[in-house]
């Protein structure tokens, strides 16, 4: 695909997105609706981060904050929506009128929000942290690695403990409780947290992800390498790769070492 430079759409919905957690909760969404109701049909642009543009100025026009996932509702006066948790409402507001996918009345509409809003301005900004000192930062800091690794741990029991005695987060029915969860902890090993330590986590994880929808929906605007099934297959294939994570989990393990952490949930 070329550069986009621009809206590419006049009609129907429109999503520039990319292959992060925040990106895939408004692509699996989209597939899942449209899988449930046979529409809305709609068209994506791949919007790199890399290249930064995200902070141009035809994007900035529909998403202030500079950052993806962005939807354009073209039907609805061009309406531009920012933030993954409110493209989750929107949609499912305005394109699931049977709601399959989301609640109406309380106690699980409150619920359902509460869960959104936990991921929002909990598990996504610590574990955010994580990935960035964990395995991007170009110096290796052991305080802010535990710090940011020890939180999403714990952000983790709490997911855990939830999922003891439901098959899903609210109303024991797939929702975008689900969706706004799901797209961070499928990167769970990223971030250096070990699903598999987390076994109700991880049975949800492997019953979302085997949704055609999601399969789908983790592949726009491309296949990732950094989901969890994707990363689980290369430690297997690639033995340099393993050797790399290796290595970093030990730098995990001594910086948890150097300031006495202790896992705790909640």
């Amino acid at each position: 695909m070329s550069r986009p430079s621009g809206l590419i759409a006049n009609k129907g919905l429109e999503l520039l997105t990319f292959g992060t957690p925040n990106g895939h909760k408004a692509s699996i969404i989209l597939e899942e609706i449209k899988e449930a109701y046979g529409k809305p049909d709609y068209v994506y642009q791949s919007i790199s981060i890399m290249e930064n543009i995200q902070k141009e100025k035809w994007f900035t026009d529909q998403g202030p904050n500079g950052r993806i996932p962005v939807l354009v509702d073209h039907d609805h006066g061009k309406l531009s929506i920012m933030e993954g948790s409110a493209i989750l409402s929107y949609l499912t507001r305005h394109y699931d009128p049977e709601h399959k996918l989301s609640f109406t009345n309380d106690p699980e509409l409150s619920q359902c929000e509460q869960w959104v809003a936990w991921q929002h301005g909990g598990l996504g900004p610590m574990q955010g942290q994580a990935n960035h000192f964990y395995r991007l930062a170009k110096e290796r800091i052991p305080y802010p690695t535990q710090r940011y690794v020890g939180e999403t741990e714990r952000l983790y029991g709490i997911l855990d403990s939830r999922l003891a005695n439901h098959e899903y987060l609210v109303g024991e029915k797939y929702s975008i409780a689900d969706i706004a969860n799901f797209s961070w902890v499928n990167v769970a090993y990223f971030a250096g947290v070990q699903l598999h330590d987390f076994p109700n986590l991880y049975k949800w994880w492997e019953r979302i992800n085997a949704r055609p929808a999601v399969q789908r929906g983790t592949a726009i605007p491309a296949k990732s390498d950094i989901v969890n099934e994707r990363y689980q297959e290369r430690l297997k294939e690639d033995s340099e790769f393993k050797q790399k994570e290796d290595d970093l989990a030990d730098i995990g393990k001594k910086a948890k070492e150097q300031y006495n952490y202790k896992y705790s949930s909640p």
